[in-house]
């Protein structure tokens, strides 16, 4: 226990991406198993204690400390598991059972999860009074799974694969397939054995991405155009009789969407935008359905149990892009023209209702793309998206294969990095947020500051969010999480010298929170730059 949460300790003030890979790589390398594995699951959120729920962990809470000092401290430190750490009464003048030197990862979670609903709460109790603050903060991030140490399941994913000389998009394609201690994993990672084999499971695969097309033109005798859709990126999987929608994290959303993945029921990898239909004035009226705006679909997002209401209300739908696998016949290395006939054949017999394939553009010239695209003020489209016409399906981005072409120019992905509290009606709000783009070297530079653009739900949905996942504190100022991911808008961008980045927004205002983007895919400040008046 004492490595692990030596591990979290060193997570949590550690701002560099590359020390975060070496300290979870270390952590990898010198752990023994089976804790190593458990502590991955762990990074990687697919730990489950099934008995151990933030409710149980309120009850004793309330037993063994003042509830209104437990609130007041929460509500400042912004973290359950931290409060509790630091407020919990250790027990004295007993023999020490156990602390977070004996303590095994290992042995702390079989304690969990062989007792029953009723005892798991004082088996979780017994182990808190025998440990020090930080084992205690180790613990509870295990039993109640949100770490919050900012990293994500793919950062982790990086560091096993960069730990062991691996092939992170190898790891991916046989993730799901595995379950904690992930002992196959480690055998294959310390060369005792083969890649596991995943057979009849449905997998996730890493997503092909596109760059940005910035400046200059392509040939659309070598590239093919698609209208980019203003919904989430998803990914299909029919295997083994089971059906699984994925993110672009690897996060499985089929709860979130069971009448599509009701409606998928052949063995295949579909690659697709995930939208609602809509039926207001402006909708797209394409496919013989029209596609409703990205705030349609944020119904439908996170939700653990859909109602049938929001099923009528909010009738979803997949707007296929390409096919990876047909049947386990794997296509990824066929060019785009070759998987495009494969994808229409594939679709033919699929419910309507549920799945349509994406319309190409017709366009005799790029001059002419150029007007389609300038034209095109659709509340569901994004702009443009130009593929070449021999790619073949590669996981990440690759340097001329695809681009994303988006119809506004003066919009950027951008991660939030501070929060501080507003003034007047918003001074109970962390309200005024700063947010980065990446640097060339893979740091994370301020590229402005917005304090407008959210409705009063998303002011509230911002401030439990910076609450819960603070790292540090500067006075009314907080440090988070590099993980949130925000859609930043703006008049325009310049060139500036007071700022570390460079560059200065005018009016940037935020446009929308994108929880389905992982942080490591925001924009660069490169491509700010070459927007830069």
């Amino acid at each position: 226990m004492r490595a692990f949460s030596q591990l979290l300790d060193d997570l949590v003030y550690t701002r560099s991406r590359n020390t975060k890979l070496k300290l979870i790589g270390d952590y990898l390398r010198e752990t023994s198993d089976p804790d190593r594995g458990y502590g991955l699951a762990a990074l990687t959120g697919t730990l489950d204690i099934p008995h151990i729920k933030p409710a149980a962990v309120r009850s004793l809470v309330s037993e063994r400390i003042d509830p209104v000092l437990f609130a007041m401290s929460r509500d400042y430190v912004g973290d359950t598991a931290e409060t509790v750490s630091l407020l919990w009464p250790k027990r004295t003048g007993e023999p020490p059972e156990l602390d977070d030197a004996t303590l095994r990862i290992s042995d702390a979670i079989d304690r969990l999860r062989l007792a029953s609903k009723l005892d798991a709460p004082r088996v979780l109790a017994a182990m808190l009074d025998h440990l020090d603050a930080s084992g205690r903060f180790a613990l509870l991030k295990l039993a109640l799974g949100e770490l919050r140490v900012g990293i994500n399941a793919r950062l982790a994913k990086q560091a096993l694969a960069q730990a062991f000389g691996l092939d992170v998009e190898a790891v991916e394609e046989v993730w799901h397939g595995l379950r904690p201690p992930f002992a196959e994993l480690f055998d294959w990672a310390e060369g005792r054995a083969g890649q596991p084999a995943v057979r009849d499971v449905p997998v996730f695969r890493p997503f092909m991405l596109a760059h940005a097309l910035e400046d200059g033109r392509v040939s659309l005798d070598d590239y093919v155009a698609e209208w980019k859709w203003d919904g989430i990126r998803t990914q299909l999987v029919h295997s083994g009789g089971k059906t699984r929608l994925y993110s672009r994290t690897g996060d499985d959303i089929s709860g979130s969407f069971p009448d599509v993945a009701d409606a998928f029921g052949l063995p295949g990898v579909l690659d697709g935008e995930l939208l609602v239909r809509g039926n207001a004035q402006g909708d797209v009226d394409l496919h013989g359905g029209a596609a409703a705006s990205f705030n349609a679909l944020q119904q439908r997002l996170g939700r653990k149990a859909v109602s049938g209401k929001m099923l009528s209300a909010y009738p979803a739908f997949v707007r296929l892009y390409d096919i990876l696998f047909d049947g386990d016949e794997d296509l990824r290395e066929r060019p785009w023209h070759e998987r495009r006939q494969r994808l229409e054949a594939f679709a033919a017999p699929l419910d309507p209702e549920r799945f349509d394939v994406s319309q190409l553009i017709a366009a005799d010239s790029f001059e002419q793309l150029e007007d389609l695209r300038a034209n095109a003020r659709d509340a569901a489209i994004e702009g443009i998206m130009l593929k070449r016409r021999d790619s073949p399906y590669v996981g990440g981005r690759r340097a001329g294969l695809w681009y994303k072409w988006k119809r506004d120019p003066l919009t950027a992905d951008c991660v939030l990095m501070y929060a501080q509290r507003g003034s007047g009606k918003r001074s109970s709000f962390y309200s005024d947020f700063t947010f980065g783009c990446w640097s060339d070297d893979g740091d994370l530079l301020p590229v402005g500051k917005a304090y407008f653009g959210f409705t009063d739900e998303e002011l509230k949905w911002l401030d439990r969010w910076v609450r819960g996942h603070t790292v540090q504190r500067f006075g009314p100022v907080r440090e988070v999480e590099k993980d949130l991911v925000l859609e930043v808008a703006f008049d325009s961008i310049h060139a500036s010298t007071r700022h570390k980045s460079g560059l200065a927004m005018r009016f940037p205002r935020i446009s929308r929170i994108r929880t389905d983007k992982p942080a490591a895919e925001a924009d660069r400040v490169a491509t700010l730059i070459a927007m830069a008046t």
